[in-house]
C-alpha cells in the first residue's frame, strides 16, 4: 500500500471541492451556451419520451390482440412504434451533435483558462511545481473534464426516463409498482457507499498519471546529460518504478470500479425476479391483463437500468470530477507576487533602490536579510560572490518574478509592486546565462519581444551585435531554423540572438546573467561587443562569471551571505584585499591574458576580526 501510494500527495496548491462546488463551476461555464444547453435539454425529453413509449405501445398491441383479435389495430400500432423509433433516434443523433458541440466549446474554454492561469504564474510556482504534472492538468485533465459533462447530461437523460417509468408503472398498477420499489434503497446505499471509495480511487489515479507525465518530459529534457553519462539503464529503471506505481493504481481503481457494477445488476435482477413472479401471479388470476404483466417486465428494466448505470458511470464521473477539481485548484492558486496598483510604464530612466529589503524563498532560510543599495540610472553594476550569496535573487526581484518579505524596492522612486507588470517587463530585458529559443527561424526569435518588426528592422539589430560576423556562420543567416529549444544553433550563436532580441526590445533596465561563461574565446569577444552595444546608456545588473564583465561594470558588489561586504571599481577593491581579491585568485585571476599557471597567485587573507569589522562597517 506504502509504495502503490508513495509519491502521489497533492500539491501545496491543491484543495478539495464539494460535488456542489464542482458542478456549481461546471455550469457556470455552460451558461455562455444557454441556448445550445437548452435545444439538448428539449431533445432529451423528447428522446426519454419515446423510450418510454416503447413498452407502453408493444403493451397495448398485445392487450389488444388478446381480447378484441383486432389485426388492423396491432398493425397500427406497430407502425406507430416503427415512427416512434425513428423519432427517438433522430433526437438522440441531435442530442449528441448539440451535446458535442457544447462540450468541446466549454473544454476550449477551460484549457484556455487553465494556460492563462499557467502564464500568469510567477516564477517561483514553476520552481516549486514540476511542469509535467502543470502540463499533465492543462492538456489531460481538461480531457477527462469532457467525461463529466457527458455523464452529467446522460444522467439527466437516465433521471428522466426513470421519472416517466416509475410514473407509468404506479398508474398501472401500484402495488405491483411498490413491490419492486423493494430494491431501490439498496441499490442507492450501494451506490451512495461507492460514491466516496471512487473520489479517491480517481485522484490517485490522476496524480500518478501526472507523475508519469512529469517523468517522460524530465526524462526528454535531460536525455543529452544521461547518454554522457550513460544513465539510460538507470533512468529507464526509474520510469519502469513510476509506471508500476501508476499501474498498481490504476488496476486496484478498476478493480473498484468494475466491482460495483455486478453487484448492482444482481439486486436490480432480484426486482425484475420479484415482478415476474407476482406478476404472472396477477395475470394467472386476472387481476392483471398481459399487456400491463409484459409492461411491468419492460418497464422495470428501463426503471432499473438508469440507477445502475449512473453507478456503474460513476467511476468516470468521479475521474471527470476528480479532474475538474485539479483544474480549479490550478485556477484558483494563489499567486505570490502580488501587485497593490496597476500603474502604466510608459518609459523609464533605470534608477533602482533597495531599501532594508528582506528576502527569502521560504520560512527556514532568508537570503537577504537586510539590503540596501542604490543603482543610478545607466550604471551597469556587477555582483559577485560565492553560491548562495544572494546574485540570482536580487535580479529576481528587480524582474518582479518573487515576493520580497520586507523593505521597498523602488524603480525611478516608485514602489515595483504599483507597476502594471506588462508594461513594466516591457522595459526590462533578460539575457540569462543558457538562453533559450523557440522553434523557429533566428529572425523570428529576434522578434519575439517586438513581433511587428519588420526584417530589415531585425537585419540592423542582428548587425549591431558582434558586427554582424556571426550572420555569415549561418547556413541561411537570419532564416536558419534553430531547432527545438535552439538546438540547431551553438551555445554561442544562441546567445548572440539572445543579445540581439533584448536590443531590439530596447529596454530601459537589463538584466545579465554573464552571457559569456559557456563559450569560447572568439564568440565571447563577439558577445562583448555586442554587451558594449547593449549596455550603452542602460541600466545594467550582471551576475558575473568572467573576468571582462567584471572590468567593464562602473561598479562591482561583493555579496556574502546576503550581505553586501565591499564595493567598487575593480582596480579600488584588488588594492583593497579583501573579499574581492579573494575571489579574484580563486575565480577570476585564471581568465587574465597574463595569467601563467602557478605564477603570480597572492591570496590576500584577513585576519577574522579585522574581516569582520570590514563587514560590519560596510553594512552601517
Amino acid at each position: 500500500m506504502g509504495f502503490i501510494l508513495e509519491g502521489l500527495d497533492a500539491e501545496a496548491y491543491d484543495r478539495s471541492y464539494s460535488d456542489r462546488q464542482l458542478i456549481g463551476r461546471i455550469i457556470s461555464y455552460f451558461r455562455p451556451h444557454l441556448s445550445l444547453m437548452l435545444s439538448v435539454a428539449g431533445l432529451i425529453v423528447l428522446n426519454s419520451v419515446m423510450d418510454t413509449a416503447f413498452p407502453v405501445l408493444i403493451s397495448q398491441s398485445i392487450d389488444t390482440m388478446v381480447t378484441d383479435k383486432v389485426m388492423q389495430t396491432a398493425i397500427w400500432l406497430v407502425v406507430f412504434i416503427l415512427l416512434a423509433a425513428v423519432f427517438s433516434w433522430t433526437c438522440n443523433l441531435f442530442r449528441q451533435w448539440f451535446t458535442a458541440r457544447a462540450v468541446g466549446n466549454v473544454v476550449l474554454q477551460l484549457r484556455k483558462d487553465a494556460f492563462s492561469s499557467v502564464m500568469s504564474r510567477d516564477m517561483s510556482f514553476f520552481d516549486e511545481f514540476t511542469s509535467g504534472k502543470i502540463v499533465s492538468r492543462v492538456t489531460s485533465d481538461t480531457d477527462s473534464f469532457a467525461t463529466v459533462v457527458t455523464l452529467t447530461l446522460n444522467l439527466l437523460s437516465q433521471i428522466l426516463l426513470f421519472l416517466l417509468v416509475a410514473t407509468i408503472l404506479f398508474f398501472r398498477n401500484w402495488q405491483l409498482a411498490l413491490l419492486a420499489c423493494i430494491i431501490l434503497p439498496a441499490i442507492i446505499v450501494v451506490a451512495l457507499g461507492f460514491r466516496y471509495i471512487a473520489r479517491r480511487a480517481t485522484r490517485n489515479a490522476q496524480r500518478s498519471l501526472a507523475r508519469v507525465n512529469a517523468n517522460v518530459q524530465e526524462v526528454i529534457s535531460g536525455i543529452t546529460v544521461a547518454k554522457n553519462f550513460r544513465q539510460e539503464q538507470n533512468m529507464y529503471d526509474e520510469f519502469k518504478q513510476v509506471n508500476k506505481q501508476s499501474y498498481q493504481v490504476n488496476v486496484r481503481s478498476g478493480f473498484l470500479y468494475n466491482g460495483v457494477f455486478p453487484v448492482l445488476v444482481l439486486i436490480a435482477n432480484l426486482g425484475t425476479t420479484i415482478v415476474v413472479y407476482f406478476g404472472g401471479q396477477n395475470v394467472l388470476n386476472q387481476t392483471l391483463s398481459a399487456g400491463d404483466w409484459f409492461l411491468f417486465v419492460q418497464g422495470i428494466m428501463l426503471l432499473w437500468m438508469p440507477v445502475t448505470s449512473i453507478a456503474s458511470f460513476w467511476s468516470q464521473f468521479q475521474l471527470g470530477l476528480a479532474a475538474s477539481e485539479r483544474v480549479f485548484a490550478l485556477l484558483d492558486a494563489e499567486p505570490r507576487v502580488h501587485q497593490i496598483d496597476g500603474q502604466p510604464v510608459a518609459q523609464l530612466r533605470g534608477k533602482i533602490e533597495f531599501q532594508r529589503l528582506l528576502f527569502s524563498y521560504d520560512d527556514r532560510q532568508t537570503v537577504l536579510p537586510n539590503f540596501s543599495l542604490t543603482i543610478q540610472p545607466g550604471e551597469t553594476v556587477a555582483f559577485v560572490g560565492h553560491t548562495g550569496a544572494g546574485k540570482s535573487s536580487i535580479a529576481k526581484l528587480v524582474a518582479r518574478f518573487y515576493e520580497f518579505q520586507g523593505g521597498q524596492l523602488l524603480i525611478d522612486g516608485h514602489d515595483i509592486r504599483s507597476f502594471d507588470l506588462h508594461d513594466y517587463h516591457r522595459r526590462l530585458g533578460i539575457v540569462p546565462q543558457i538562453p533559450f529559443l523557440f522553434s523557429g527561424t533566428v529572425a523570428d526569435n529576434i522578434r519575439y519581444a517586438h513581433p511587428d518588426a519588420t526584417y530589415e528592422q531585425v537585419e540592423e539589430v542582428a548587425k549591431r551585435i558582434g558586427g554582424g560576423d556571426w550572420l555569415e556562420a549561418l547556413p541561411d543567416g537570419l532564416q536558419t531554423e534553430v531547432g527545438e529549444t535552439g538546438k540547431a544553433l551553438s551555445m554561442g550563436q544562441r546567445q548572440l540572438v539572445a543579445l540581439a532580441r533584448v536590443l531590439l526590445q530596447d529596454p530601459a533596465i537589463i538584466i545579465l546573467d554573464e552571457a559569456t561563461a559557456s563559450v569560447d574565446p572568439l564568440t565571447e569577444a563577439q558577445i562583448q561587443e555586442g554587451l558594449d552595444v547593449i549596455l550603452q546608456d542602460r541600466t545594467a545588473i550582471v551576475i558575473a562569471h568572467r573576468l571582462s564583465t567584471i572590468k567593464h561594470a562602473d561598479r562591482i558588489i561583493v555579496l556574502n551571505r546576503g550581505h553586501m561586504v565591499e564595493e567598487g571599481n575593480h582596480e579600488a577593491l584588488m588594492q583593497r584585499g579583501g573579499h574581492y581579491s579573494q575571489l579574484y585568485n580563486t575565480y577570476f585571476r585564471h581568465q587574465s591574458p597574463d595569467y601563467k599557471p602557478g605564477e603570480g597567485f597572492v591570496p590576500v587573507l584577513l585576519p577574522v576580526e579585522e574581516e569582520e569589522e570590514q563587514e560590519q562597517a560596510t553594512l552601517h
